[in-house]
């Protein structure tokens, strides 16, 4: 009989192509996505419940005005708990991942919850192994038959095992405000580096939100730096007097204009 086996992934959109690979009904049964992007915010609780430091770092980010709002503290609990009973559970593990840091993080933090278990530990590498901008590519922005061509899995021997916990606990240990993943290693920086990259592409003149964001999600190598992610640090750079926005701070980025202070 052949061992059960968790699919997990990292983020909805990742599971819609894996899915579409391991057809309707074993992906109904074992596929499982993880939606915590890994790359961002603290990590010193996440792997604690009620994990509220975690929690309130994504309520801060996550728009007001965008309904629903996804309910932290008990979704980032829920994994945390998940997680740690993984080895226990007598399912082997075949995680999907790309070049997204949040992937990799979350391909450590499973070496991590299954060090010292004897179960079986499977990757499925959908990316370039580069992670600049122009090269690389997330499980998401594969299409169905990439992904179909890319599932050979292969089993982790205990060497990288160790190695990806020991980077897991690292990054957990540093607790950085963002992490960047180059040459196979994770590093730490404080939120002064991205919003440097904001105030970069902003002008004296009025512009579109949207503009210096994509401008630096254009320029942001090593991660996957998202929309909400950017707005609340534009937010942020307005609350201490760095930029101007126009609007509410809480409205949608759509539809705000930033200058410079």
């Amino acid at each position: 009989m052949t061992a059960p086996v968790w699919h997990l992934v990292c983020g909805d959109n990742a599971a819609e192509g894996v899915a579409s690979v391991l057809g309707e009904a074993l992906a109904r049964q074992s596929l499982r996505v993880l939606r915590d992007d890994l790359a961002v915010g603290p990590l010193r609780d996440v792997g604690r419940p009620p994990c509220a430091a975690r929690a309130a770092f994504w309520s801060a980010v996550w728009p007001a005005q965008v309904l629903p709002v996804p309910a932290f503290d008990t979704d980032l609990p829920a994994d945390a708990q998940w997680l740690a009973g993984l080895a226990r559970g007598g399912a082997e593990v075949t995680l999907w991942h790309g070049d997204s840091c949040s992937e990799q993080l979350l391909l450590a933090r499973v070496a991590a919850a299954l060090d010292g278990s004897d179960l079986a530990l499977w990757e499925v590498a959908c990316g370039t192994g580069d992670t600049r901008v122009a090269q690389r590519k997330a499980v998401a922005m594969r299409h169905p038959r990439e992904l179909l061509e890319l599932h050979r899995p292969r089993l982790m021997d205990a060497e990288r095992r160790h190695a990806l916990a020991a980077q897991w606990r690292a990054a957990v240990a540093e607790d950085a405000d963002v992490r960047r993943w180059s040459d196979g290693e994770f590093h730490g920086e404080t939120f002064a580096t991205i919003d440097a990259s904001l105030l970069d592409f902003c002008t004296p003149e009025w512009q579109p939100l949207a503009q210096p964001m994509g401008d630096t999600m254009r320029h942001c190598d090593g991660f996957f730096a998202s929309d909400f992610f950017l707005a609340w640090r534009a937010r942020e750079l307005a609350a201490r007097g760095a930029l101007h926005l126009e609007g509410s701070l809480q409205g949608r980025y759509s539809e705000q204009r930033v200058r410079l202070a």
